[in-house]
């Protein structure tokens, strides 16, 4: 298998799931180079575990060549769906003989969209984490066609086990996407002061998908650490990137608005909160959280009033029992058996501009990002990440 990423949660699924792959596979993989690549420090922390050297960042056509001098079975093209759909249907498309091309979802897709997946149809296995999602994709899949198989797997992220006895820390998982204004995260930031003032053996950690200067798979508008300066920094909290599960391991409660992170926590056993101030819903992409017995607001934030997840919830969002993951069984099938290429929605001359911008994503390099702010703005038309 050669797997290529294009940005730092993309890289981190990538490299956790090939630890799925039967005994014996080789995997190769790669950072793909686009504006939105992980810097040196993200790469390290998305794939220390398992592999033996941190990936190259290549461009599309080394990328190409890459997969022309190792002519892998399989490609897992783990990156946001326009720069999916560049790689398959241009990139690698002659690529002889064809291989298995395998694409997903890195972390909670509740609910499903059909733009994921019209993004990925032109992908023999769709990879996602939860029995309610297959069963939302495949809906989807059989009303619009296109693509291939829907396989479960689960979410390569979470490890089970307990947090280290004794653990003093609150964790605050950010989202870049949500919450969307430079308010409600000040509000968050002020109950976690008021957190660490009415608690003071806690020490509150804001955990960072990316620091300030480094690119994530979503751009951040209101980052978190620039707000607390702007804020006069009006209490005691700590700003930390790096991994998660460092994180987790010294935590006495974990607190989100939406992220996968809570999962790990989890799978962790560590009390959690998921903020539902803000709204429960699609576009805060905390939908999947209902019924979980983890919504509560700021208030109870502030008094540390976390918990424990619901199980019968946990069963049905990416808990399932270890035999119910088929992926690796349909991926097998697929290399070993004759296939019919998937066949992409995209294909066509009505989708050939957007396909070419995309492909301009693709082959950017980040210096001409610093051309100047025309210039910026012009490329950020086309670089809107898209999951």
């Amino acid at each position: 298998m050669l797997a290529v990423a294009d940005s730092d949660s993309y890289l981190k699924w990538a490299a956790c799931l090939l630890a799925d792959l039967p005994a014996g596979s080789a995997a190769e993989l790669a950072v793909v180079r686009t504006p939105i690549a992980p810097s040196p420090a993200q790469i390290a922390a998305a794939v220390r575990d398992g592999i033996a050297a941190p990936p190259p960042v290549l461009s599309a056509r080394s990328v190409r060549r890459l997969a022309e001098r190792t002519r892998p079975d399989v490609v897992l093209v783990a990156c946001t769906g326009p720069v999916v759909d560049v790689l398959v249907a241009d990139v690698l498309a002659e690529l002889r003989p064809r291989p298995v091309f395998v694409s997903g979802l890195p972390g909670i897709s509740v609910p499903a969209t059909e733009k994921a997946w019209v993004f990925r149809s032109g992908c023999d296995l769709f990879v996602v984490h939860s029995e309610r999602e297959v069963a939302e994709f495949s809906r989807i899949a059989a009303g619009l066609g296109g693509g291939g198989a829907v396989g479960l797997a689960r979410l390569p992220f979470l490890r089970s086990g307990a947090a280290a006895a004794g653990g003093n820390r609150v964790v605050f998982a950010t989202q870049a996407k949500v919450p969307r204004h430079r308010e409600e995260r000040e509000r968050i930031l002020l109950a976690l002061a008021e957190l660490a003032r009415l608690r003071p053996e806690l020490d509150v950690v804001v955990k960072l998908r990316a620091l300030e200067d480094e690119r994530q798979t979503h751009r951040e508008r209101h980052h978190y650490q620039r707000l607390w300066r702007e804020l006069g920094e009006p209490g005691r909290l700590s700003f930390e990137a790096g991994s998660m599960h460092d994180q987790l391991s010294r935590a006495a409660g974990f607190v989100t608005v939406s992220s996968t992170a809570a999962l790990e926590a989890i799978a962790l056993g560590v009390p959690s909160l998921v903020l539902s101030d803000f709204g429960v819903s699609a576009e805060m992409i905390n939908l999947v959280f209902e019924g979980s017995g983890l919504l509560g607001t700021l208030d109870d934030l502030a008094k540390a009033d976390f918990r424990a997840a619901s199980a019968p919830w946990c069963a049905a969002n990416y808990f399932q029992p270890p035999e119910r993951n088929d992926w690796t069984r349909l991926l097998a099938e697929l290399v070993s058996g004759a296939r019919v290429p998937a066949v992409s929605l995209l294909d066509g001359p009505e989708h050939a501009a957007a396909r070419r911008r995309a492909r301009l994503r693709v082959e950017i390099h980040p210096s001409m990002l610093r051309a100047g702010y025309r210039a910026k703005r012009r490329v950020r038309r086309y670089l809107k990440p898209l999951r």
